[in-house]
C-alpha cells in the first residue's frame, strides 16, 4: 500500500476511534466514517447502510451527494450493498448500472453513478451493514487497492463503533441495575419498615386497655397519616425508578418496544417483538405491572441466558393480557438468585393472575405472565 495512504487511513481510523469512544452522537461518528471512506476512495459519494427489516439496507449517513439526499434510502435485500453486509464479502463493479450482479437491484437515485465498490461495515460478529462508493458515469473505475484498503477501513471502523456500543450498554446495564437495586431496597425495606411502624401505632392507638388523652391520641393519627404519605411517596419513587422513559403510564406499547430496544444493544441481536390486540385502555396499574414483568423478564435472559434468539409477545384478549418471553438459551442455572421470577408471581398474582416459568438447559426458558383485565 502506497505509505501515504496508508497513514491516511490510520489518521481517519484514529480519529474515528477518538470519536466514538469518547461517547460522540453515534450520527456524528457515522459521517466521520462515511466522509473518511469516501476521501481515502477518492469517490464521489459515500454511503453507509445498516440492516433494516427482511434483510434490506437503509441509508444512516452520506458524503458527497449534492442532488438528492440518500439519508433513508432503502435497499432492497437482493442488491449487491445487502448481499455483501450478509456475506462479509466486498465486489467492485466497473458501472454499476450495466454489470449484471449489481445492475438489476440500484435505485433511481443512484443511476447517475458508474464505478461502484462496498465493502461490509462491522465485524464477523456483529455486522452492522455495508460500506459503499460510487464514482460518476464514465470516472475511473475504482483499484483493487482501493477496496482493500476501504474494507480494512470499514472493518476498523465497525470494530471501533461495536466496542463503542458494547461499553455503552454495560453503561446502561449497570445504571439500569443500580436503579433497580435502589427500587428494590426501597420497596423491600424502607417501605415495609415504614409499614410496620405505622400498623404498631395504629394498633397502640385502637387498644382499649391504653386509653390516651385527646390530644396524644390525635398526634398519633396524624403520625398514622404520615407514614401513609410517606409509603404513597417512596413507592412513587420507585416506579420512576423502575420507569424513567418520559413515556405516558398507559402507553403500554410504545415502552414495551423501547424495552425491548434497550435489551437488542444488550444482547447484540434484535429479539423478536409481536403486538397482538390493543393495550391502550389497558387499566394504569395493570400496564405498570406488566411493563416491570417484561423488564424483569428480559433482564434475566441478558444476565442469565446466553441466548442467541429471544422472542417477546404481548396479546390482549377481551378478558385478559398474557406476556411471554422466550429465549434458547441454557436455562436458569443452578445457584442463580431467584428473587426476579419471585417478583414477576408476585406481580402477577397481586393483579389476579399468574406466572409460569418453564426452563431447561435444552429448552431455555419462557416465561408466561397472565393477568385479567
Amino acid at each position: 500500500m502506497d505509505p501515504t495512504l496508508a497513514a491516511r487511513t490510520l489518521t481517519a481510523s484514529t480519529e474515528i476511534a477518538t470519536a466514538a469512544l469518547s461517547g460522540q452522537d453515534p450520527d456524528a461518528v457515522l459521517h466521520l466514517v462515511v466522509r473518511a471512506a469516501a476521501e481515502l476512495a477518492e469517490a464521489d459519494l459515500g454511503l453507509v447502510m445498516a440492516g433494516a427489516g427482511e434483510g434490506s439496507l437503509t441509508v444512516e449517513a452520506a458524503h458527497g451527494a449534492r442532488d438528492f439526499d440518500p439519508v433513508g434510502l432503502v435497499l432492497s435485500q437482493r442488491s449487491s450493498a445487502a448481499r455483501v453486509a450478509r456475506n462479509g464479502i466486498p465486489i467492485v463493479a466497473d458501472d454499476v448500472i450495466t454489470d449484471p450482479r449489481t445492475a438489476p437491484y440500484v435505485p433511481q437515485e443512484l443511476r447517475g453513478y458508474g464505478p461502484f465498490a462496498a465493502a461490509p461495515f462491522g465485524t464477523r460478529e456483529s455486522r452492522l451493514g455495508a460500506l459503499t462508493v460510487y464514482r460518476r458515469r464514465n470516472g475511473k473505475p475504482f483499484t483493487s487497492t482501493t477496496v482493500d484498503v476501504l474494507t480494512a477501513f470499514a472493518a476498523q471502523a465497525g470494530l471501533v463503533l461495536a466496542l463503542a456500543e458494547g461499553t455503552a450498554a454495560r453503561a446502561r446495564l449497570g445504571v439500569y441495575e443500580e436503579r433497580e437495586r435502589i427500587a428494590r431496597d426501597l420497596h423491600d425495606v424502607i417501605v415495609q419498615r415504614l409499614y410496620a411502624a405505622g400498623m404498631q401505632l395504629d394498633l397502640l392507638a385502637r387498644r382499649p386497655t391504653k386509653k390516651l388523652a385527646k390530644p396524644d391520641a390525635t398526634r398519633l393519627g396524624e403520625a398514622v397519616d404520615q407514614l401513609d404519605a410517606a409509603i404513597a411517596d417512596v413507592r412513587s419513587v420507585v416506579r420512576t425508578l423502575r420507569n424513567p422513559d418520559p413515556v405516558q403510564p398507559t402507553d403500554l406499547a410504545e415502552s414495551a418496544r423501547a424495552e425491548v430496544a434497550t435489551a437488542r444493544e444488550l444482547l447484540g441481536f434484535q429479539p423478536t417483538f409481536e403486538i397482538i390486540g390493543d393495550l391502550t385502555d389497558l387499566p394504569v396499574a395493570v400496564a405498570d405491572h406488566l411493563r416491570a414483568a417484561l423488564r424483569e423478564a428480559l433482564s434475566n435472559v441478558v444476565r442469565h441466558a446466553g441466548a442467541g434468539r429471544v422472542a417477546v409477545r404481548l396479546r390482549r384478549d377481551p378478558d385478559r393480557v398474557r406476556l411471554t418471553v422466550a429465549d434458547d438459551g441454557c436455562g436458569i442455572p443452578q445457584g442463580v438468585t431467584q428473587r426476579g421470577l419471585k417478583n414477576l408471581r408476585e406481580r402477577a398474582e397481586h393483579s389476579g393472575g399468574h406466572c409460569e416459568v418453564k426452563s431447561s438447559p435444552r429448552s431455555g426458558t419462557t416465561v408466561s405472565w397472565e393477568v385479567p383485565t
